[in-house]
């Protein structure tokens, strides 16, 4: 339980119907490693998903999971599948529009991957006229079509098929969340190499459908707490060997 956490005052009960589930429904890309995967056993795993355990615990509610196609994801809080998104979710100014954002919990970036051996990427100014490809409905997507100039721009329904293509040679480019792409680097050493530029850092919070301010407080004071006691720094640790909240 969350002790010594006075909550703002609000007239929604969005708290008090999660309080009262018992528990906190969670929308969710599971094929984004590092953040939230399945391991071989079919478990989900990551560092999302061991932080938004550490809030259900702090909350006294259980944590469940709702994986969810990522282009649909926001209309699908909207429409009350799940009660938060916690998913490595970018906050733009478009999504501010339609859902409530946490205060940013982490940071990362959009990269650009190419096969070691491509010798003909090296600056972002040689995606032009190149075959690219990103996620669907992500904030690659975003910065891609944002970017402009490629012959193609191929998109994926999970990073996972996007570097299957590019390992196969079916894009020459791949737009991929920083924590993913490192990700699949390392576990691939020698296969890719990441550009240095890249093409936008991002803010990533917890998405909340809006009026929901209760719940919404009571989630970002128990993330307050955890990297307060040092908690968020062992998390960080085991799945970055960094401690990111210090970035």
């Amino acid at each position: 339980m969350l002790s010594g956490v006075v909550f703002g005052a609000s007239s929604d009960n969005s708290l008090e119907k999660v309080k009262a589930a018992g528990v906190i429904r969670i929308g969710v890309d599971d094929a984004f490693p590092p953040m939230e995967y399945r391991d071989e056993k079919g478990n989900l795993i990551g560092f999302d998903v061991d932080l938004a355990e550490e809030i259900g615990r702090r909350l006294g509610v259980d944590i469940v999971w709702v994986p969810t196609a990522w282009d649909g994801v926001i209309l699908a809080l909207q429409s009350g599948k799940f009660d938060m998104i916690l998913s490595t979710l970018t906050i733009t100014d478009e999504r501010a529009e339609k859902i409530d954002f946490s205060p940013p919990y982490i940071y990362g970036a959009q990269i650009i991957v190419v096969k070691q051996q491509t010798k003909d990427i090296n600056t972002l100014a040689d995606l032009k006229g190149k075959v690219v490809g990103t996620q669907l409905g992500s904030t690659g997507e975003v910065a891609a079509r944002k970017f402009g100039g490629f012959k193609d721009l191929k998109l994926y329904a999970t990073y996972p098929e996007a570097f299957t293509d590019l390992a196969i040679g079916r894009i020459q480019a791949l737009v991929v969340d920083e924590f993913v792409g490192r990700y699949y680097i390392t576990k691939q050493a020698g296969a890719y190499r990441v550009l240095e530029e890249r093409l936008a850092e991002e803010s990533i919070g917890i998405g909340f459908r809006k009026g929901d301010d209760s719940f919404r407080e009571a989630v970002c004071a128990a993330i307050d707490s955890i990297k307060a006691d040092g908690t968020y720094g062992k998390i960080s640790e085991k799945w970055f060997g960094v401690d990111v909240s210090k970035r």
